[in-house]
């Protein structure tokens, strides 16, 4: 058995049994991963997978055992790499992260321009997606550390820390009547048109609730994952708009009045998340100090080895 066995094997199942999209993504032959799978099967002495024909169909119960150990065994062979690399060349080497377009946007510039400074032959890797993308993304080795707000914390797979808090703000022109009015209820809100986020970003699904908890139903009349485009059809006038407070600037947004929503809308945490079980070089430890200064890399560590599963902010 080898490591080309193991993946082809691992890809499959990533792939929905779809053996001609595990070769396009491991750059091979669909012929040639089918047949580095049944020469491992006949190895082990069971079926990984039933077949229909020459189909793949599902996991056998053996199979899932196999896959388990091949994700360790894969994972450790990533570990061994980054040891090395750590070794030969300790302030060098790519800092792959997975993230939101708004922690991308708006909280992400500054603390990767410090880690720059720092560690000036480190290259950055910058992967954007929704927050389920960002797990995946983990998960599945292509980043190093991610950071959202929504999802990270179910997968069991992920050590997960929160980073920090924050709040959804609404934004208005200057001229709206809702900019002048001291006590804003959701009820407010509601009677507007609404212009946020996609449901499945930047803790869109805490809006949801709020609402939903007060049989609320708000006219959303646009949705997007670009805090920019919601405050652009803000000012065009289709609406008011709800978004993260960190993707407003009083000097940038001179323009527009927000009125902070924590108190209807509740707090929000975005959270970092590594693999359970990686290795992490110097530099991802001093990054995520540069998010927040209490992922020091004792609580990291005590994380990573199952002593702490969170704590509070």
């Amino acid at each position: 058995m080898n490591l080309h066995q193991f993946r082809f094997v691992q890809e499959a199942a990533r792939r929905g049994l779809n053996l001609t999209e595990a070769a396009k993504a491991l750059h091979t032959s669909q012929p040639g991963v089918s047949k580095a799978i049944i020469e491992l099967e006949e190895e082990l002495g069971i079926d990984i997978f039933t077949r229909h024909g020459k189909r793949l169909k599902r996991i056998t119960e053996p199979g899932q055992h196999v896959l388990d150990s091949i994700a360790i065994i894969l994972r450790e062979v990533g570990n061994l790499k980054r040891i090395g690399e750590q070794y030969s060349a300790q302030d060098s080497g790519t800092l792959s992260i997975a993230t939101t377009h708004t922690q991308a946007r708006y909280v992400l510039p500054v603390p990767v321009a410090k880690l720059r400074e720092r560690y000036p032959k480190v290259n950055i890797s910058l992967h954007q997606g929704a927050p389920d993308q960002v797990a995946r993304m983990v998960i599945e080795e292509t980043a190093e550390i991610g950071m959202a707000t929504e999802s990270l914390a179910n997968y069991p797979e992920l050590v997960t820390l929160p980073c920090y808090e924050w709040q959804h703000v609404l934004v208005v022109p200057a001229t709206h009547a809702l900019a002048k009015k001291e006590r804003l209820t959701l009820e407010d809100i509601a009677a507007e048109p609404l212009i946020t986020y996609h449901p499945s970003f930047t803790g869109r699904t805490r809006i949801d609730t709020a609402f939903a908890q007060r049989n609320l139903a708000p006219r959303i009349v646009l949705e997007a994952i670009d805090s920019d485009v919601i405050k652009t059809y803000v000012r065009l006038g289709l609406g008011i708009g709800i978004v993260a407070e960190m993707a407003v600037d009083g000097d940038k947004d001179p323009d527009l009045v927000t009125r902070p929503l924590g108190q209807l809308l509740g707090k929000n945490v975005a959270r970092i998340a590594l693999k359970r079980g990686a290795y992490l070089r110097d530099f991802v430890y001093h990054f995520a100090s540069l998010l927040s200064d209490r992922l020091d890399k004792d609580l990291i560590l005590k994380a990573m080895n199952g002593h702490v599963a969170d704590y509070e902010l």
